[in-house]
């Protein structure tokens, strides 16, 4: 084999794959040698409870000390992990991955081939306190649901608040990382990819597609438009309604902005300098002027 020759010219017998997207090939390849994991066997548990009035698919895995409240639906080819906890009125679809350790509020709606990690609560009340005039506060009762749509990925420990009246909106196929913790009315477009430890405050509208950045910060009431890329670390503070921009920083801006004003305080070192030296200068033509 000659090692020197370039790939995919027939001078040897080395084979190669020629593709327009390499990653996504890499992850076709890689799903061919991928075991899949057994989060739970066939059937349901003996140990598990499930509800008399729930209504179970076909083919379901049901783990041990599976717990599944009155008037559940949980749709064909589901799996719930070990400990998982569904109370009353839940809504599974068909093709479901719930791993162990999942906590899944009343009134829940789960569409298809939603795939949830361990530790994730999914409609604990959201954060919502009157103040009084003695400096305590009043709990507001939550009284929405959560909706997640179809192909939606949420990773571990990651917390969706259910709505105070309405709903809280995971869109289809949104993709939500671990730590994550989206608050009461939030609606996250689809396809939108959110990366750990990103906090949306309630009442975020975020758009399609979009990317949101590690450890970013939303405050409350603000829209975020379609394809919109949000910075690690991001500190949003106001709306971004045209679609397609880049915002980064605290406060968040314009990506181009942010990188100009990050120069610009790089500059103010040697401009301090060249000031002190023209104040020295000045200082010494004074002398001169005053003797």
């Amino acid at each position: 084999m000659n090692l020197d020759a370039p790939v995919g010219d027939g001078s040897d017998d080395r084979s190669f794959l020629k593709v327009k997207d390499p990653y996504t090939a890499f992850v076709f390849i890689l799903k061919q040698f991928a075991v899949s994991r057994q989060v739970a066997a066939p059937g349901k548990a003996a140990t598990a409870l499930v509800a008399p009035s729930a209504r179970l698919g076909s083919n379901l895995s049901i783990g041990e000390h599976v717990v599944i409240g009155e008037r559940c639906v949980i749709g064909d080819d589901t799996v719930i992990g070990p400990n998982t906890v569904l109370m009353h009125d839940v809504t599974v679809g068909s093709g479901c991955m719930l791993f162990p350790l999942v906590t899944i509020y009343d009134g829940t709606e789960i569409g298809d081939r939603v795939t949830v990690h361990s530790g994730t609560v999914i409609g604990a009340d959201g954060f919502g306190f009157a103040p009084q005039k003695d400096g305590s506060y009043i709990k507001i009762p939550q009284m929405g649901t959560v909706q997640i749509e179809d192909d939606v990925e949420i990773g571990a420990n990651t917390t969706i608040d259910r709505a105070t009246m309405g709903k809280t909106l995971i869109g289809k196929g949104a993709k939500i990382d671990n730590l994550v913790q989206i608050a009461h009315n939030c609606q996250i477009g689809g396809d939108t990819v959110i990366a750990s430890q990103a906090g949306i405050s309630g009442s975020v509208k975020i758009g399609r597609q979009c990317l949101i950045g590690g450890q970013a910060g939303f405050a409350g009431h603000l829209e975020i438009a379609d394809r919109t890329s949000v910075a690690a670390k991001a500190g949003i503070s106001k709306s971004f309604t045209e679609p397609g921009q880049a915002i980064r920083g605290v406060p968040a801006q314009l990506m181009r902005d942010q990188f100009r004003q990050e120069a610009q305080v790089r500059g103010i070192g040697p401009m301090k300098a060249r000031l002190e030296a023209l104040e020295t200068q000045l200082k010494a033509l004074q002398d001169r002027l005053d003797g």
